[in-house]
C-alpha cells in the first residue's frame, strides 16, 4: 500500500513576485510545482492536496469593494468559495496535463470543502489570519482610518488586513474525501482552510472534547457560512489525521523552520521531536500569523497519529521528503 501524503501549498508561494498577481503569473507557478507533486506519485506516495488563499481572498475582496457602487459585495465566505474553485482549478488541470504527459493514468478531482467552525471562537474578537497584498507601513495606518480594517506587520514583508481565523472542528465533506481517496483519486479539498459554516450536525469528521471522533447522524442546526478565513495548515491537519495520512507537508516561504527568525542569533532546524516543538511553541518563537499556526498544525497532526511533518519551500518538497532539505518533526 502506498504512502498518503497531504500537501498544503501557501496561498503566498502561488505569488512569487508582488508585480507578478495574475492568474496567469499564478498559473505558471502552480504548474511548477505540481510537477513536483507528480514526481512524488511517480515515487509510490498517493496525494491530497490542500491550498492557502490569503492573498487570493484579500483581492476578491478589493475587487468587491471596488465594484460596491455597481453591484452587492461578496461577503467572505462567497470570497473563500471562490478562491477553492479558481485555485482548485489550476492546481486540477496542471496535475492532469502533467499526469498526461508522463503517461500516468490517473484522475484527479477537487471537492468545493465546507468546514464547521464554533460560533463562539473568540477568534471572532480577535482577528489574526493575514489576507490580501502587502501595504507600507503609511498604507496601513491610512486603511486602517478610512476603511476601519485590523492591520498587522507580517513577518517583515510589510503590513495585512487581518481577519478572523477560528479553529476547524469538522471537516463537512470528509467521508466523501476519503471514499474519493480510497478509489485512486488525486484529490485536492479544504482549498483556503475550507469554507467557514456554523450550524450542521455532528458528522464522522468532527472532534469531539476529549479528541475522539464521534458517531455521524447527530441533528442540529442548518448549515451557515460565517465571515472568517480558517488556516490552511490547521484544515489539512486535521483532514490529515481523518485520512490517517503518513505525512503531512507544509510548503512555506522559508526552506527551514528556525528559531530567533531573521535576529542574529536565528538558528535553522533540520529535525525536531514532537516534544521539542511542543516546548519551542511554548517559548513563542513562532509568530502567530506565520509559523506559529503551522507548528501547531503540525504538532496536532503527530498527536492524531501522524508519522512526520514536513516544513520547507514548494521548490524543495521532493528533495524534503527524501530527507534531504527542510525540517522534520517527528512523532518519536
Amino acid at each position: 500500500m502506498n504512502k498518503l501524503m497531504v500537501i498544503a501549498l501557501g496561498g503566498n508561494s502561488l505569488i512569487k513576485d508582488k508585480d507578478k498577481i495574475s492568474a496567469e503569473d499564478q498559473r505558471e507557478v502552480v504548474h511548477s510545482s505540481c510537477k513536483h507533486i507528480v514526481n512524488l506519485v511517480k515515487k509510490g506516495f498517493d496525494v491530497v492536496i490542500t491550498h492557502g488563499n490569503g492573498p487570493q481572498v484579500g483581492f476578491n475582496l478589493l475587487r468587491s469593494e471596488a465594484a460596491k457602487e455597481q453591484l452587492p459585495p461578496q461577503p467572505l465566505d462567497v470570497c473563500v468559495a471562490e478562491t477553492q474553485g479558481s485555485i482548485g482549478y489550476m492546481i486540477q488541470q496542471s496535475l492532469i496535463n502533467e499526469y498526461r504527459s508522463q503517461g500516468i493514468d490517473k484522475d484527479v478531482v477537487t471537492v468545493v470543502t465546507q468546514v464547521r467552525v464554533n460560533a463562539g471562537d473568540e477568534a471572532y474578537s480577535k482577528p489574526s489570519k493575514p489576507v490580501g497584498p502587502f501595504y507600507d507601513q503609511a498604507e496601513a495606518q491610512h486603511l486602517m482610518l478610512e476603511k476601519g480594517w485590523d492591520m498587522v506587520e507580517d513577518s517583515g514583508r510589510g503590513y495585512r488586513r487581518v481577519v478572523a481565523s477560528p479553529q476547524p472542528v469538522e471537516i463537512v465533506e470528509c467521508r466523501a474525501i476519503r471514499a474519493l481517496v480510497a478509489q485512486g483519486f488525486t484529490v485536492i479539498a479544504c482549498g483556503g482552510g475550507g469554507i467557514p459554516v456554523t450550524g450542521g450536525r455532528v458528522a464522522a469528521c468532527a472532534v469531539t472534547a476529549d479528541g475522539g471522533i464521534p458517531a455521524p447522524g447527530k441533528k442540529g442546526k442548518a448549515l451557515v457560512g460565517s465571515a472568517a478565513v480558517i488556516d490552511k495548515d490547521r484544515a489539512a491537519s486535521l483532514l490529515a489525521g481523518f485520512l490517517g495520512a503518513d505525512i503531512l507537508v507544509i510548503p512555506t516561504a522559508v526552506s527551514k523552520v528556525c528559531l530567533n527568525f531573521r535576529k542574529p542569533d536565528q538558528i535553522e532546524l533540520d529535525s525536531i521531536s514532537l516534544k521539542e516543538a511542543r516546548c519551542y511553541l511554548e517559548q513563542g518563537h513562532f509568530a502567530v500569523g506565520s509559523m506559529g499556526p503551522k507548528i501547531e498544525a503540525g504538532v496536532s497532526f503527530l498527536e492524531a497519529g501522524g508519522k512526520e511533518v514536513i516544513i520547507t519551500l514548494p521548490e524543495l518538497i521532493e528533495e524534503a521528503v527524501q530527507g534531504n532539505a527542510g525540517t522534520h518533526i517527528y512523532s518519536e
